[in-house]
Order: C-alpha cells, then sequence, then structure tokens
C-alpha cells in the first residue's frame, strides 16, 4: 500500500526532521528506562515488600502489560484522528507524575497501582511517534530512521541498569523514580510549545495510499487489520520475540547476581553497558542493512529478522548455560566469560525491530497507522512486557526445589523457545505479503 518510487517527492530532509527524530527518541527511552530500571530495582523491592519471585514479575511486567493492553487500542485511535505532537506532550506530562507517584508508593499494592498509571499515560507513545516517522521519512529511508527510534531505548539501558544500579545502591530505589520523571516535564515543554505536526502521508502519494479511509469503531478497525494475513502474522511474531527478550532483560542483573555471584552494582553495570551498547549498534545496523538490501530484493524486510532471531538463539544457550568462570577484572568489576555470548545476543537479538516496523507502516494507509501501530505496540507489550517477566518469574520459582539459585538460568531458557514461532511466522509473512504483490519501494 505504498507508492511507487518513481511517484515519490524528492527525498531532500532537512534538520527540522531529524531534530524531532531525536525528540521522538528520547522520549521513547525515557520510557524504556522507565521499564528497565525495575531490574536492579528486584532484589530492594522483594526484601522491602518481602515479595516473591511470581510477584515482582507480576509488577514488573502484568501490572503494566495489562492496562496498556487495555487502554492501547483507544489510544492509537486518537493518534489517527488528533493532533499527534500535542498528544504526546500530554502523555509525556501525565508519564512523569505518574513515574514520581512509583517512588512515593508505600506498599506493594501502590506500586502496582503506580505502575498502571504509568502504562496508561505511556500508550500512545510507541504508535504515535511511529506514525510521525512514516511522515517524516520516505519508505526507502525509513528502516533506518526507525531503527534510530528504536536504538535510542537499548542505549538508554546504559542508564537505566548501570547508572539506575548505582542510584538505587546508594539512594534508594523510590529516589531513582522520581529522577526519572524529572526529564520527561522538559520534553512535555518543548513538544507543546516548539513542535509542529507534520502533514500525514507525506510519502504516500498514490491515490490508493493517500486517501483518508473512513473512521471505524475500534472494534471493525481491529477486526479489518486483523484480517491482513501479513499483518497478522508480522506483528504475532514480534509479540514473541518481545516475549523473550524482555524476559532476558528484566531477569538478567539478577541472573547475574545469583549464578555468577556479582553484585547487584556490578551486574547492573555490565548489563546496561554490554546490552545497550549492543543492542544499539545491533539495532542501527539492521535498519541500515534493511534500507540497502530491501531497495534490491523486498524479501530482505523479512530475512534479516529470521537471520537476526537464529544467530540471538545461537548465542543465548551458551550465555545462559556458561560457567561463571572470570575472564578479566576492569579495576574492581569482574567480567565473567558468559559476557562475550551476551554482548552476541544482544547485537542479533533486535534485528527485527526497524524492518518490521517499517513493513507495518507499509501495509497499512497513512490514516490507519496508529491503530496498526497501536496493536503491533499491544501484542507486543502483552507478550513481553506481560508474560515474559511473569513466566520467568513462575517458572524460576517452580523450578527452585530442583535447582536451588540456578532456577532463574533454566527458567530463562524455557522462555526463549517461542523465538523458534516466531521464525516460522517470519516465513507465513513473507509468502503472504508476496501473495498480496507487496513491493518494497526503492
Amino acid at each position: 500500500m505504498t507508492a511507487r518510487a518513481g511517484l515519490l517527492p524528492p527525498a531532500r530532509l532537512d534538520w527540522g526532521r531529524h531534530g524531532l527524530l531525536g525528540l521522538l527518541a528520547m522520549v521513547f527511552a525515557g520510557n524504556f528506562v522507565g521499564r528497565q530500571i525495575l531490574a536492579v530495582m528486584v532484589e530492594p523491592i522483594k526484601s522491602e515488600f518481602a515479595v516473591s519471585d511470581t510477584a515482582i514479575g507480576l509488577i514488573s511486567g502484568l501490572a503494566f502489560a495489562a492496562v496498556y493492553a487495555l487502554m492501547g487500542l483507544p489510544a492509537g485511535r486518537l493518534v489517527d484522528r488528533l493532533p499527534r505532537i500535542r498528544l504526546l506532550a500530554i502523555a509525556c506530562l501525565l508519564w512523569a507524575m505518574a513515574t514520581m507517584f512509583c517512588g512515593l508508593a508505600g506498599s506493594f499494592v501502590a506500586l502496582a497501582v503506580a505502575r498502571m498509571l504509568v502504562a496508561v499515560s505511556e500508550s500512545p507513545t510507541t504508535s504515535a511517534s511511529l506514525s510521525l516517522i512514516a511522515d517524516l521519512y520516505p519508505p526507502q529511508r525509513r528502516s533506518f530512521a526507525i531503527s534510530c527510534f528504536t536504538a535510542a531505548p537499548t542505549f538508554s539501558s546504559i542508564i537505566g541498569l548501570s547508572v539506575g544500579a548505582w542510584v538505587v545502591e546508594h539512594y534508594g530505589w523510590r529516589s531513582a523514580f522520581i529522577a526519572l520523571g524529572m526529564p520527561a516535564l522538559v520534553f512535555s515543554t518543548i513538544l507543546a510549545f516548539f513542535v509542529r505536526d507534520p502533514q500525514r502521508g507525506r510519502w504516500d502519494v498514490t491515490p490508493h495510499a493517500a486517501a483518508q479511509p473512513a473512521l471505524l469503531g475500534i472494534g471493525a478497525e481491529s477486526r479489518n487489520l486483523l484480517a491482513l494475513p501479513a499483518y497478522r502474522c508480522l506483528i504475532l511474531a514480534g509479540g514473541l520475540a518481545t516475549l523473550s527478550s524482555y524476559a532476558v532483560g528484566m531477569w538478567n542483573t539478577s541472573f547475574l547476581v545469583r549464578s555468577h555471584g556479582l553484585s547487584l552494582q556490578h551486574a547492573g553495570l555490565l548489563v546496561g553497558l554490554t546490552c545497550g551498547i549492543c543492542a544499539g549498534i545491533g539495532g542501527l545496523f539492521s535498519g541500515w542493512l534493511s534500507d540497502r538490501l530491501c531497495s534490491r530484493d523486498p524479501h530482505w524486510q523479512v530475512s534479516i529478522p529470521v537471520l537476526g532471531h537464529l544467530a540471538a538463539v545461537c548465542a543465548l544457550v551458551p550465555y545462559l548455560l556458561w560457567s561463571d568462570s572470570i575472564l578479566l577484572r576492569l579495576g574492581d568489576v569482574p567480567i565473567p566469560g558468559a559476557m562475550l555470548w551476551c554482548a552476541l545476543y544482544s547485537f542479533f537479538a533486535v534485528w527485527w525491530v526497524a524492518p518490521s516496523y517499517n513493513l507495518v507502516s507499509q501495509l497499512v494507509p497513512p490514516g490507519r497507522r496508529g491503530t496498526a501501530m497501536a496493536l503491533q505496540t499491544i501484542v507486543s507489550t502483552l507478550l513481553g512486557v506481560g508474560v515474559g517477566p511473569l513466566v520467568t518469574g513462575l517458572f524460576s520459582d517452580l523450578l527452585l526445589p530442583l535447582f536451588g539459585q540456578e532456577s532463574l538460568r533454566y527458567s530463562l531458557l524455557l522462555v526463549n523457545l517461542p523465538v523458534i514461532c516466531a521464525v516460522l511466522l517470519l516465513v507465513r509473512t513473507a509468502r503472504h505479503a508476496s501473495a498480496t504483490g507487496y513491493r518494497h519501494p526503492g
């Protein structure tokens, strides 16, 4: 449903567009740090509230994901109907307030409620941002732009895990939440007073693509989108991949503490630097590679995610099963040999993101992208943020009598099996897309 290359407007992009992309990336990074920082709060929150791994999986995942899923589709429809920049400004303001409220929670229940409020405020962010990016960049340059947007959170995990671990250890987890909410107030002000909404469908100039579809109800619109086989398989594949990656991201710090004997601060530092840098570089590289290869053959839009998933699984298995031997020390920080495999896993695990989101933006018309992106994000959030950490904690508790403190190691192995299903769904996506005559505009 995209324009042919010969009909696209000249791809002259000014720095204002790049600046808006950078601002959207910072907003998304702030949201992601708000999720990731819980990984370095697991042990202190467990200690303060005397709860189990399953309860931590609930507070770090399902409490957020269930509300996010409930609000996601209405938020997506708002993205399609209202000025997106103003919507983002309001969302940033509410997110800052809800995040600070997390730091003031006096009980486990209050913290769960605060996480739900964060989910409400965050629900429009991804769909609005991706809808804006589709109007800022033409399809043949969009994968790299999306990778810049999605790589920002992976780089931000350096802050969320390494700096966040230091803040949590020295000032407590409550202070970390309050400090995290402050930058969002600045982002909200900039969006409200200094940024304008770009024209919808800027790069979709064929009558079929640019026509504004009739506004339908949320249920009818969702059914129409899910009736597209390629879109349906694509978002489910992304959800299964997110289930596994979020499980690793949320529990990786605790895994290094329990199975490799690292301190919380050292584990957070290693995970933040290793996963943040490698995943950020991997995401940018996959976006760049997708734009280059898809202009020659559209099958790379799906082949790149498939190769990334297979390589990531091949790196994750030895990482989780590696011994606790120390490779080297940097100052007083011990670096286990297993971190080499963790670096490879982080690099390849994000290869699916930019090509998949780009493909979603091309499978639907401009006036339905907000809802389409919202559905994609809902599926990924439910399976990734909701199910992934919770099931990992549940498996860890169930395996505890058999493996002791090593139960988390084998729990993480089990929750990464769905990646194989994601690969199979991507293969079906390619077949459905080919059957509908999809061609990447290059």
